[in-house]
């Protein structure tokens, strides 16, 4: 990993494109507001053709979002382990180009004919071997670090959605990967949309250039209720149980503190400029008990130890009927920063009072600008570190023991199973316990 003066100056860096993105952005955020356009269009004529890889939810979210993004964009290939999740996928995102105003307005199209249409484990290669030069990997997290190496090796931008790992293992792959693609000159967007999105930047250029002091602490929270559940159907073998039920096996989404607290935490690496060097935490099982709910915890709360015994109290849950809290919150010697909320306290207090724009878009617009303008920038290393973060707390939690940093990356765990194919047993990892559960 890099040296903390590295870090530095990678974070100095990305404070000039952030800063002088910010100008760009701010001035259409106006207009985005009231007419639902992207805050910038990425300029040029070259034509985007997207394949997506994962088309559920959020799969589906990120091929419109895309669509929205910038002219020149056309979808023309889709793959998913279910056909029906690609059929559903499909059948909302072909009616863009005629029911959304802004797909409508950029000219964007849904060119997807029967012979670019994949389902299967396999689906991911065939996307790749079609006439696309701009991949999203929306799968569930645990396939990430192998799409991301097939994406690369196959000569393709990406955006990847994030976490873009679930264990040690995979973020080395990654991280593998970034130079790979680094040295191909390929552009990778994360869908980390808070560094894209205008409220957010603003707010921690103020703290960047000191209104707050250095940051002594710092809190972020994702407090939540529960999420979406399939009961086993009786014609499901194991692997397709766990496949649609994926947010509950760590194996395929980390956990909630990696999939989902991710945001918050990569909030405060960004603020701090740096990742933590060890990480306690508690974590548990308390609502969710049956084993319907897979092997993952419904509640985190971990200390993360930063450079310069800066501490972050990182807290995260999915419970019913409880308090809910997305949320972060930095500390310095000079005032205090509520990001979330765009304010600062103390000596230099500040509200942002201007306009948003929608950052799911522009993370997209970005990437797209760059890549057209012979400069794609590469955000895989800094969402790596993120997702590194979370499964070290998740580690922290699982095992009852303090680690490093050294440890979480250097983790021999690899969660994949050994064959992914329908048929056969594939039997749930037992849920982790602190005390009991070791690192490898």
């Amino acid at each position: 990993m890099e040296n903390q003066s590295e870090r530095k100056k990678a974070s100095s860096s990305r404070r000039d494109f952030l800063k002088r993105s910010s100008v760009a952005l701010v001035g259409g955020a106006v207009a985005s507001r009231f007419t639902g356009l992207p805050a910038a269009h990425a300029a040029g004529s070259d034509v985007i053709k997207v394949g997506l890889i994962g088309c559920g939810g959020r799969g589906t979210g990120a091929a419109k979002d895309v669509l929205s993004s910038a002219r020149g964009i056309k979808l023309v290939a889709m793959g998913d382990v279910f056909k029906d999740h690609l059929d559903k996928s499909l059948g909302v995102l072909s009616q863009l180009p005629q029911r959304d105003e802004t797909v409508r307005n950029l000219g964007n199209t849904v060119e997807v004919p029967e012979e670019r249409r994949f389902a299967g484990f396999d689906a991911f290669e065939k996307v790749l071997a079609s006439d696309i030069n701009y991949v999203i990997l929306a799968t569930p997290p645990g396939f990430r670090p192998m799409h991301l190496k097939a994406s690369v090796a196959a000569g393709k931008h990406i955006f990847t959605e994030k976490p873009v790992a679930v264990d040690g293992s995979g973020i080395r792959m990654v991280l593998e990967t970034y130079e790979q693609a680094k040295a191909k000159g390929l552009g990778i967007g994360a869908g980390t949309q808070r560094r894209h999105q205008v409220g957010y930047i603003e707010t921690l250029e103020r703290v960047h250039d000191g209104a707050i002091g250095p940051i002594v602490s710092a809190r972020v929270y994702w407090d939540q209720g529960p999420i979406w559940v399939y009961p086993k159907q009786e014609s499901w073998t194991d692997m397709e149980w766990q496949l649609r039920n994926w947010y509950y096996f760590t194996w395929l989404c980390g956990d909630h503190i990696v999939e989902q607290h991710v945001h918050n935490l990569d909030v405060a690496n960004w603020a701090i400029g740096a990742h933590p060097l060890k990480a306690v935490g508690h974590g548990g099982r308390q609502v969710r008990t049956d084993p319907v709910y897979g092997n993952i915890y419904d509640h985190f709360a971990i200390d993360y130890e930063y450079p310069n015994d800066v501490h972050v109290a990182s807290f995260c849950r999915q419970m019913p009927s409880c308090a809910n809290n997305v949320s972060e919150t930095l500390a310095g010697t000079k005032g205090s920063c509520q990001v979330n909320k765009y304010t600062i306290a103390g000596e230099k207090s500040w509200r942002y009072a201007g306009s948003n724009n929608l950052p799911y878009v522009q993370e997209h617009t970005d990437l797209i600008a760059s890549i057209r303008n012979g400069k794609p920038y590469n955000e895989l290393k800094q969402v790596a570190e993120t997702t590194l973060t979370a499964i070290m707390g998740r580690t922290a939690a699982y095992t009852g023991q303090e680690i490093t940093w050294e440890q979480a990356l250097n983790s021999t765990a690899y969660l994949m199973p050994a064959r992914l194919e329908w048929d056969g047993p594939l039997a749930v990892a037992p849920v982790a316990m602190p005390g009991q559960t070791k690192l490898v």
